[in-house]
């Protein structure tokens, strides 16, 4: 077998894993190490292949959206009756898949667009489960961190009768290891990406890097950072200089202004002091209510769909997906209001659903939903605050 071949072979060995390390690549096709970086070498002149970790290049519209964060298994226990605190309630439960970062990807690829996810999976079954449910929903995983004689994260939610979060337990300390030195190891992955999202399971240094990446980078990706919870509103670094967009609800808010903001006033000025510190735009959630986001130094606001509630768990994450999936389709011209009126719509059908993404999330809702649609009525004023 000629040398030509070899190096196809190996190209071909790449192309599906790009994670593949050169020993492994010498055993699997009978050559020295020396004689793996020598092909290495000659397919990254020919532009066939990208530096470390060989990522291939794709056309601007097939690079994915590379999603870094939680991956784990979420367990809902929901009370038949009316919640009752400090005694036993009587409740159904059942386990499905979760994390945000995973979540919001899972929602990607039901919108048929390429989607990777970096995070940390054990070695037990909930990791082997979540590794084979992403693979067949069309997540790359590749470059995830495979931890040995670890558990897999956890996320237990308390609903009450009516499908609303009471309370929520999270097991997240494997993320610790998602560090600044995992995600430089990846830097090719993360440099073909569309648009990066990460979620603030993240330690603080790593999403330092992000950000630090995305403000040296021009060219690079936009950055999407999506909150988890008001405690981990402290991995956020003071300097956002480099964010594209930040979304958290009105609680996370608070927690990063440091003060109660009964007002949409002092929303708006909360929001004005993230801007001040660098992010280019926020989204603030608001539940079942709706969403403000910022645009030209404004603050909008917009109501949610009201329909029937089965279970909250994932519309936030639902919201997030439609809205980088509108910033992906739009790219330049991305349009804010647009992003969120999808990201409602598809929040909507989530909350409609029991499971945490809905299995019938399709482009076309999304695609259904103009810019003429858009349009902001200033007479539609946030319920859940004075105009003070």
């Amino acid at each position: 077998m000629n040398e030509l071949s070899k190096k196809e072979q190996l190209y071909q060995l790449i192309h599906a894993n790009p994670f593949i390390s050169q020993q492994d690549l010498a055993a699997d096709l009978g050559l020295s190490r020396s004689a793996v970086a020598g092909h290495i070498a000659s397919l990254i002149r020919e532009r066939r292949l990208l530096g470390r970790a060989y990522v291939l290049p794709a056309p601007r519209d097939q690079r994915p959206v590379v999603c870094i964060g939680a991956a784990n298994v979420d367990r809902k226990l929901r009370t038949i009756a009316a919640l009752q605190a400090g005694t036993s309630n009587p409740a159904t439960a059942s386990e499905a898949y979760g994390g945000v970062a995973r979540n919001i990807a899972e929602n990607l690829a039901r919108l048929q667009t390429p989607v990777a996810l970096l995070t940390a999976l054990g070695d037990d079954g909930a990791g082997r489960a979540l590794q084979d449910h992403a693979q067949a929903t069309g997540i790359d995983t590749r470059g995830s961190l495979a931890l040995a004689n670890t558990a897999s994260g956890t996320y237990t939610a308390i609903l009450d009768a009516e499908g609303e979060l009471h309370v929520a337990l999270a097991d997240m300390a494997l993320y610790d290891q998602l560090t600044p030195e995992f995600l430089a190891s990846r830097a090719p992955q993360r440099a073909a990406a569309a648009l990066t999202v990460a979620d603030l399971n993240l330690p603080r240094d790593t999403v330092a890097a992000l950000i630090d990446s995305a403000r040296n980078d021009a060219a690079g990706a936009p950055l999407v950072l999506v909150a988890v919870s008001q405690p981990k509103m402290a991995r956020l670094p003071h300097d956002l200089h480099g964010v594209r967009l930040l979304i958290l609800n009105r609680a996370e808010l608070e927690t990063l202004a440091g003060r109660l903001l009964p007002t949409e006033a002092d929303v708006r000025a909360a929001c004005a002091e993230v801007q001040q510190r660098g992010a280019r735009d926020v989204i603030v959630t608001c539940g079942s209510q709706g969403v403000f986001h910022t645009r030209a130094g404004q603050l909008v606001w917009l109501a949610a769909h009201q329909v029937k509630v089965v279970d909250v768990t994932g519309a936030g994450d639902a919201f997030s997906a439609a809205v980088c999936w509108s910033l992906v389709q739009e790219q330049d011209s991305a349009d804010l209001t647009l992003a969120c009126r999808r990201g409602l719509a598809l929040a909507a059908v989530t909350v409609q659903s029991a499971s945490t993404v809905a299995p019938l999330s399709d482009a076309g809702l999304l695609d259904n939903i103009s810019d003429t649609d858009a349009t902001h009525d200033p007479g539609n004023a946030a319920p859940l605050y004075t105009n003070a």
